[in-house]
């Protein structure tokens, strides 16, 4: 069981939760005034990267999937 909890599946549901989060927070904060850029950035900069990861580990387990 402890091996669930580190693979590679488990961890894409955690990263899509995570974007998903992350989706949310972007649309909430996109409707506050003033509007903090320098958080918008970065917010959506690590979107950005757990998408990528995301992608990464959807290759891995399926390597056969076309690019």
């Amino acid at each position: 069981m402890d091996s669930n909890l580190h693979s590679p599946a488990r961890r894409l549901i955690e990263l899509r939760m995570e974007h998903a989060d992350l989706d949310a927070l972007i649309d909430l904060a996109i409707h506050q005034l003033p509007l903090d850029q320098l958080m918008m950035r970065r917010l959506k900069k690590r979107r950005l990267a757990l998408r990528d990861e995301i992608a990464r580990i959807e290759r891995e387990l399926d390597p056969d999937q076309s690019a």
